[in-house]
């Protein structure tokens, strides 16, 4: 007890650097990616400040600058040329991801490549997978959509993607992703399963970056609610028992109760700082109403203060520069 205890010792400049209990290292970051089938040059995301669409004939350069500056991870996300009710691009042999995925493989091989895994962005109705009438009227219909996301994933994995990371939320989606990949001999193909994703307000910019808003309703009826912890845990509980190999949190930032939960499952977890959560820090940066480096570390240590093995981040590239000029 004080006078004897006092914590502000350990408070000292020099030594508050020795006793830090959470460091961020490059090893801990996913830079997301947009790449469009359409795109000629490097297309400006307006909402997104400082992120592109990317056109696939730059993927090896794109790909290859994030490996150099110490990003050993990348999610991919992809726009097609032409979309259509079937969301046939996306497990297309020569779809956009599966086009990117080959050119990254053959310029950096090193490179992990993780592909989200769904139908958003390639359909023309902008929902996750087959559409049909249900007690509620139109609606997702979860298990025609299995079958799709089978399709996806196989596809994916022929390209030579190491990580799939499923996001539709759908009820049985991990179980029969594993399935058709140890089928078909992709038995070393992880899945890193959306296994608690809100229906949240922050996916806004995402919208115009990846052209994945939807022509009705929402996608409340197949993404967690946001006032729901056991359910999300629920969610996280299932996927790792259908054998998810990592669970995620999305968003990341305001979820850091269910962050902790998840974490309690034994399974590598990582969390989405997603693009609201960008787009407000990089917003209120531009105005100088915060000082953006040390807000966004701030908030990558608070996610891995939780539980977060690993993060996906818009920020990933900045962090990496950041923590080569401390060395």
């Amino acid at each position: 007890m004080f006078p004897q205890v006092r914590l502000r010792r350990l408070r000292r400049r020099k030594i508050i650097p020795l006793l830090e209990e959470t460091r961020i290292t490059n090893n801990d970051l996913i830079a997301p990616l947009f790449f469009d089938e359409a795109a000629d040059d490097p297309i400006v995301i307006q909402a997104m400040p400082g992120q592109f669409r990317w056109p696939v004939r730059m993927a090896g350069e794109v790909v290859t600058r994030l490996y150099t500056s110490g990003i050993r991870a990348v999610l991919l996300f992809g726009i097609p040329r032409i979309k259509d009710a079937k969301g046939s691009g996306a497990y297309d042999p020569d779809g956009v991801i599966q086009q990117v995925t080959r050119v990254i493989k053959k310029t950096c091989p090193d490179m992990i490549i993780i592909t989200d895994l769904c139908a958003c962005e390639y359909t023309d109705h902008g929902h996750c997978g087959v559409i049909g009438e249900s007690c509620d009227g139109p609606c997702l219909l979860n298990d025609p959509s299995l079958e799709m996301m089978q399709q996806i994933a196989v596809s994916q994995a022929k390209a030579g993607t190491d990580i799939v990371a499923p996001s539709c939320m759908l009820d049985g989606m991990v179980s029969s992703i594993r399935e058709a990949l140890d089928d078909n001999g992709f038995s070393d193909v992880l899945i890193m399963s959306y296994s608690s994703k809100f229906a949240s307000a922050l996916y806004g910019p995402f919208r115009e970056a990846a052209g994945s808003g939807f022509s009705f309703g929402d996608r409340t009826g197949y993404q967690a609610p946001v006032p729901n912890r056991r359910e999300a845990y629920r969610e996280s509980e299932l996927d790792a028992a259908e054998g998810a190999d990592i669970l995620m949190v999305k968003p990341a930032g305001w979820f850091g109760d269910i962050i902790t939960d998840i974490r309690q499952l034994g399974l590598p977890v990582a969390v989405y700082q997603v693009s609201g959560e960008y787009s407000m820090i990089r917003a209120a940066a531009q105005n100088g109403w915060l000082d953006e480096q040390r807000v966004v570390m701030e908030s990558l240590v608070s996610l891995k203060r939780a539980g977060a093995d690993l993060i996906i981040t818009y920020f990933a590239e900045d962090v990496c520069r950041w923590l080569d000029e401390q060395q």
